[in-house]
């Protein structure tokens, strides 16, 4: 892609956050959206196989992390890794889950820039909900470890939705809880099925590359792909935003 074609995309998803104004609410997926937390589930999942002899001990590679597990839902990543077996499946996760609270517990960064959106999102009085495919007992304690507990006005569970993501349903509950509007709303993604379901949803969807690698998000179709909270692309849409809610209110 030329410079020039690089511009215009990013003028094109600019524009296209411009249209969200007057801004209602901002959603929020959780594991890798807020906080830096894959290494941890990558570890999580590699010890915790190789001590059931999964690959003939052979400790699984990131690549396929990426390919199989980031994103999902726990259900589906069962069905993955034991599709003979789905019970065993099921107190595998179990036991990996136990394993990443305790080690979210010792170390879980933020994304570069959280709590500067934060402020942006408080500022303007925005409703906000993370959405999640994590089971409860994590996203609480990662929300509460992060400090984000009395940030949120909801939590919605892929596993409380009729279909978790990359379905719709978990964000099509945000606004119904919010009740806010799809026209009026923007999603924080970091995952290829987290994408898939903003944009299913019907809303413009931030791409986040906190981990995964761009060319597979650009395939969920973001409207714009941020390295973090601090990338200059980010605050040029949310800028743009302001100051078109400015000039609606004005008008």
């Amino acid at each position: 892609m030329t410079a020039s074609s690089t511009e215009n995309s990013v003028d094109s998803s600019v524009s296209s956050f411009s249209k969200l104004a007057p801004l209602e609410a901002v959603l929020f997926d959780v594991d890798g959206t807020l906080c830096d937390s894959d290494p941890l589930h990558y570890y999580a999942f590699r010890e915790t196989l190789q001590e059931i002899g999964f690959n003939g001990g052979v400790p699984i590679e990131e690549q396929f992390f990426i390919e199989n597990i980031s994103g999902k839902h726990n259900e589906d990543i069962a069905k993955v890794l034991f599709p003979d077996d789905h019970q065993r499946g099921l107190k595998f996760m179990d036991d990996k889950e136990t394993m990443y609270r305790r080690l979210a517990k010792e170390q879980l960064p933020p994304v570069n820039g959280l709590y500067k959106v934060k402020k942006w999102v408080e500022d303007r009085g925005l409703k906000r909900a993370a959405v999640t495919n994590a089971p409860r007992e994590n996203a609480e304690l990662m929300i509460s470890l992060l400090g984000l507990s009395d940030f949120f006005d909801a939590l919605i569970l892929g596993s409380e939705c009729e279909r978790a993501k990359p379905f719709p349903d978990p964000y099509l509950k945000a606004l119904e809880l919010l009740k806010v509007s799809k026209d009026h709303t923007f999603i924080f993604e970091d995952s290829v099925s987290g994408i898939k379901a903003g944009v299913a949803a019907g809303m413009p969807v931030v791409g986040l590359t906190t981990r995964n690698p761009e060319h597979l998000l650009m395939e969920a179709k973001p409207a714009l792909l941020a390295k973090d909270y601090e990338d200059p692309k980010l605050w040029a849409a949310l800028e743009e935003i302001d100051r078109k809610s400015g000039a609606a209110t004005t008008a």
